[in-house]
């Protein structure tokens, strides 16, 4: 391999270690980056995904990132829409079986993921597949030639299956299948690469055996860690409610990214932003001086995140607003306005009816929580009654807020 070759190789891989919890092999890697440069011949990078929620958080760009890495090196990125697999469910990390979903809601989940993934990847250069198109056809003979490539001792040795075992839950057997058919998937694209969280470890092993047993140069295994939620302690989830979604209002994802640890602004930036590494560590080293106040870097961390999801000027604009709400303590002049009919309205009512909350149940925790005023008045009273008059500004929490209008 010419000195040239290896240089241009050397540089993609320092690029694609960036942030990575783990590159099984990362030697074969190497050799697949400068074959690559030498025939001009694009690597196939695989991801896989099941639509088992219909939104995306900034915990899933983490590996939506790492493929655009790959896309602005040159490479072919391939996605795989699960919705075959995904009727099944990955029992990965899972302690009990997953309820399957139906090809109803694998459809509707998946044309929402397709909305938002481009947000982060180039839609020019994404070849999307649907793995029913090579499952679905599959015959009883077809699974059972597939389910002989592997062995029932090696599946037991998945933690997970391993501990349900262990403690006496069920297991079915179809959840043996799902990471076969994660695997076979790779057979059918020929996969040089396929990237997954580090949770994903063992399956994207299996599609690396699977490859060999079917006479293929078997792909690399990328794993990407699991980015913690703006409360810095548990994984980022919708469920624990720590999450910053990718199709959230500007002005929501500026405030929660004002929220988060101070420790974690240097991991944001590396796993789900395309600023530097070089200007990462800068910016690292003089928040540590004290020559940048973590304030500051979180403000430039929520720029990143809106212009990448949105633009520019929607980022500018955000951070406006929050300047205008948490220095100024004013109230901003751009907030929804909303009828009210009634002249006295319970207050858990009047949050739900306006769009501040998602249920009076959530508005009453809301307010024993010391996060509702009326007009710049915090009330805690979660039985109180409102006498409803116009232009009544009701505000959530820190970031949320109406004006009411009276019939």
């Amino acid at each position: 391999m010419d000195k040239k070759t290896r240089e241009q190789a050397l540089q993609q891989l320092e690029l694609i270690r960036r942030g990575t919890a783990e590159i099984i092999p990362e030697d074969e890697l190497l050799r697949k980056l400068e074959r690559s440069i030498k025939n001009k011949q694009p690597l196939k990078i695989k991801l896989g995904l099941d639509p088992t929620a219909p939104d995306i958080h900034l915990g899933h760009t983490v590996v939506l990132n790492k493929l655009r890495q790959f896309q602005d090196l040159g490479h072919e990125v391939r996605l795989i829409i699960g919705d075959f697999t995904g009727r099944i469910g990955d029992p990965s990390g899972k302690s009990e079986t997953r309820k399957q979903l139906t090809e109803e809601q694998v459809k509707a989940n998946a044309r929402t993921y397709q909305d938002q993934i481009f947000k982060i990847l180039d839609k020019s250069r994404t070849t999307i597949y649907f793995n029913s198109e090579w499952l679905s056809p599959m015959n009883f003979a077809d699974v059972l030639t597939l389910g002989a490539k592997y062995t029932v001792a090696r599946m037991m040795e998945r933690d997970d299956f391993a501990k349900r075992y262990k403690d006496g839950l069920p297991i079915g057997v179809h959840e043996f299948f799902y990471p076969l058919m994660q695997g076979y998937d790779s057979v059918v694209l020929e996969s040089d690469v396929e990237l997954g969280g580090t949770d994903q470890k063992f399956n994207l092993l299996v599609g690396r055996n699977l490859q060999r047993e079917y006479g293929q140069e078997p792909q690399i295994a990328l794993m990407m860690p699991i980015l913690e939620g703006i409360d810095g302690i548990q994984k980022m989830s919708k469920s624990l409610g720590n999450y910053i979604g990718v199709n959230e209002d500007p002005n929501e994802i500026f405030g929660k990214t004002m929220s988060i640890q101070d420790q974690l602004i240097t991991r944001y930036f590396e796993l789900v932003t395309r600023v530097p590494m070089d200007e990462i560590k800068r910016l690292e080293k003089a928040m540590k001086s004290g020559q940048v106040n973590p304030r500051d870097a979180k403000m430039r961390l929520a720029r990143e995140l809106i212009t990448m999801f949105y633009d520019a000027e929607q980022a500018r604009l955000a951070e406006e607003r929050f300047k205008l709400v948490f220095q100024k303590h004013d109230v901003p002049e751009d907030i929804p306005e909303v009828t009210v009919s009634e002249r006295e309205v319970w207050l858990p009512k009047l949050l739900n009816d306006t769009g501040l909350v998602s249920s009076t149940s959530d508005g009453k925790r809301m307010i024993k929580q010391g996060a509702v005023k009326i007009n710049g008045e915090k009330c805690d009273n979660d039985e109180a009654v409102v006498s409803i008059e116009n232009g009544m500004v009701i505000q959530v929490g820190k970031r949320k807020f109406a004006r009411l209008l009276a019939e």
